[in-house]
């Protein structure tokens, strides 16, 4: 089935399309995208899909809406080009962390970006590592959630995990911090994090277990501005820990998150390229793995209706 698989890529991650590429065997497909002076955006899809198996990359990178808009529109090309199926691979999912109601006359937007992509023509999603694997319940067209656990605990086994605890930043991670720590053959140890407000700073109130004289490996799903894992870091240096290594899936690194991270006694960070990670907010304790042969492997399973579930396996 691989001559009829295409894949095309939006603007948000043109390097991590290219390694998918490069992984699956196949050409990226040539697209144009234009965006005129009123900001509005025109895209061509140069080559013909007419009855091919579309894949579209395109995690939600900056500027964020307009690769959403990006997106829905390349998807509604390849459909009145009457594309056989489409599927949307959004590593990083747009509006994840909106993803219940927890204050009055707010939208579930995670449950709206799934509408979109629906009306828009996808036929199916491909995601990594959802903020709420429940998320996948706002589909009711098939969706693949891949995990990243797998490569980033091979790379911490290379590096050596002796006298290592895994610390689950809060309680809400405590449950994949579990199976990180199972993988690893670690001990696991829990933050008591509050978070009181929209400021993305929250408090550190008790800890679980024994970190004392020990190096700390602490996972995260995503970082943003930064302002958790360091107080993380902040908390587990008053404990008493030797050495600190971090790993998220998704680095957005908004803000000054990159010179925060920088100047943190972190010793290590490691990210995946689900986001595109501009050379400027790169430094020199980050390590990035990148999850493109992971993204080929679910591609071309797909594409020849093969099972990806070993895929699955980890977090």
């Amino acid at each position: 089935m691989t001559d009829t698989l295409k894949i095309l890529s939006g603007n948000a991650n043109i390097p991590l399309a290219k390694a998918i590429c490069q992984y699956a065997g196949v050409k990226l497909g040539e697209c144009e995208i234009v965006k005129f002076s009123n900001e509005n955006l025109k895209v061509k899809i140069c080559d013909s899909v007419r009855g091919q198996d579309v894949f579209i990359v395109q995690p939600s990178c900056p500027p964020v809406n307009e690769g959403i808009i990006e997106l829905l529109i390349m998807i509604d090309a390849a459909k009145h080009a009457s594309a056989g199926r489409i599927t949307a691979v959004v590593p990083y999912f747009p509006y994840v962390r909106s993803d219940k109601k927890d204050e009055p006359r707010i939208s579930i937007t995670a449950r709206l970006m799934a509408d979109l992509l629906q009306t828009a023509g996808a036929d199916r999603v491909m995601t990594m590592n959802l903020h709420s694997p429940q998320i996948a319940g706002f589909f009711r067209i098939p969706v693949d959630h891949l995990l990243a656990g797998r490569i980033l605990c091979e790379h911490f086994k290379k590096c050596g995990t002796e006298n290592t605890v895994v610390v689950a930043p809060d309680a809400g991670s405590a449950k994949r911090a579990g199976a990180y720590a199972v993988r690893l053959g670690l001990p696991l140890a829990i933050l008591d994090k509050r978070r009181h407000d929209d400021t993305e700073s929250p408090a550190i109130q008790n800890v679980i277990g024994d970190v004392k004289g020990k190096r700390a490996l602490i996972f995260d799903d995503e970082i943003a501005t930064g302002g958790s894992i360091l107080e993380v870091v902040k908390a587990l240096d008053n404990l008493g820990v030797t050495e600190i290594s971090a790993c998220c899936v998704h680095a957005v690194l908004s803000a000054n998150a990159p010179e925060r991270l920088r100047n943190s006694s972190l010793n290590q960070f490691v990210v995946t390229d689900s986001v595109f990670i501009p050379e400027e907010k790169k430094f020199d304790k980050m390590t990035v793995i990148s999850v493109a042969e992971m993204f080929a492997k679910a591609i071309m399973y797909t594409n020849r209706g093969t099972s990806i579930s070993g895929l699955y396996n980890g977090y």
